[in-house]
């Protein structure tokens, strides 16, 4: 069972409700890979209001989207990273969305020579009023919650709690938000989709079975719920565990980035999502640090040696398992570890 932790106290000073937090929290991570968080501070945008606010992006018309678009889809537009990304009919993946980089809340964030860094296309104001604020905020408060479990994190590791502050520093963070749309019965038959039963409703694999690639992933899902995770002990090993949706918390997963760093110690969970063929929201956000961070072996007992490496390396080369980023492998050679 996918554990729930109130994480209240890490939002605190020191104290044994911290410290028992932190425990929790990373028991969490190196027994299931995954958890859902409650007691998050006021202000931090959850449940229905928070994904309708950043829904409306989806009420753009085709063209509107397009302009921000992908060069990938849209081979006049300069984003490669960053944008809109459309549905692909016959794709087990049924989904829409837009990727936002952390310059939407940070304009010195961006850097021209390095496409992990490049601005985020936005809609005009005028087409949508306030949302970009909104979704700047939206991206604030999601960094806020992810620098404070960055701290547990190192916490529960026994190292300092400032550990990963540099590599943090001037971080690619993401938030994207995505749409999975009804199916018609056509596609259906057409594409056959993996079908599992959540029990007497038909669900639909709408998103295929993967890990993320960064430290943590923070996911507000909307009520239909539909993700599951992997489970990684016990007597279920092997199995899919529903993650339920919470309209007071968020989803939290733990990417490969942070298996990598850990040694394997904290567990990257293979995940997927499944819909009953209805129209299921979805607004995850990547907590990633800089471009330039040199992952290198913790200083911890037992932690095994492995050669350093830059994070934009790491993400640009796993992104390539993605459908939507897939054939932009050329567009960022490795850049290697600074001497």
């Amino acid at each position: 069972m996918i554990p729930v932790i109130d994480i209240a106290p890490i939002f605190g000073p020191a104290s044994p409700a911290r410290d028992r937090t932190d425990a929790a929290i990373i028991e969490a991570a190196t027994v299931h890979g995954f958890m859902t968080v409650t007691g998050l501070p006021e202000g931090v945008p959850l449940g229905e209001a928070a994904r309708a606010s950043m829904m409306r992006f989806f009420t753009l018309d085709r063209d509107g989207r397009m302009r921000l678009a992908r060069q990938k889809y849209a081979p006049g537009n300069a984003n490669v990273y960053r944008g809109y990304f459309p549905l692909k009919e016959g794709d087990p993946t049924y989904k829409e969305g837009i990727d936002l980089g952390p310059d939407i809340a940070d304009p010195t964030a961006i850097a021209p020579d390095d496409p992990l860094r490049e601005a985020s296309p936005l809609p005009d104001e005028a087409d949508l009023p306030g949302w970009r604020a909104e979704a700047a905020a939206y991206h604030r408060a999601m960094a806020g919650v992810g620098a404070a479990l960055m701290r547990a994190i190192a916490r529960g590791l026994g190292l300092d709690e400032d550990f990963f502050e540099a590599p943090f520093r001037d971080g690619v963070s993401t938030l994207r938000i995505i749409r999975y749309p009804a199916r018609s019965p056509e596609a259906l038959v057409a594409l056959a989709p993996e079908l599992v039963l959540d029990g007497e409703e038909k669900r639909y694999i709408v998103g295929t079975a993967h890990c993320d690639s960064g430290f943590v992933t923070l996911l507000n899902q909307d009520a239909l719920g539909g993700l599951h995770a992997r489970a990684r002990h016990g007597a279920r090993n092997g199995d899919w565990l529903d993650v339920p949706a919470r309209e007071d918390g968020l989803a939290v997963n733990f990417g490969q980035l942070l298996e990598r760093w850990t040694g394997g110690r904290v567990k990257a969970t293979e995940h997927r999502v499944a819909s009953p063929n209805r129209e299921r929201v979805s607004v995850p956000f990547f907590y990633e640090p800089a471009v330039d961070a040199v992952i290198r072996p913790l200083p911890v007992a037992g932690a095994p040696a492995f050669e350093p490496f830059a994070y934009g390396d790491h993400v640009w080369s796993w992104m390539s398992k993605f459908i939507e980023f897939q054939g932009l492998e050329d567009k960022r050679p490795p850049k290697g570890v600074a001497a």
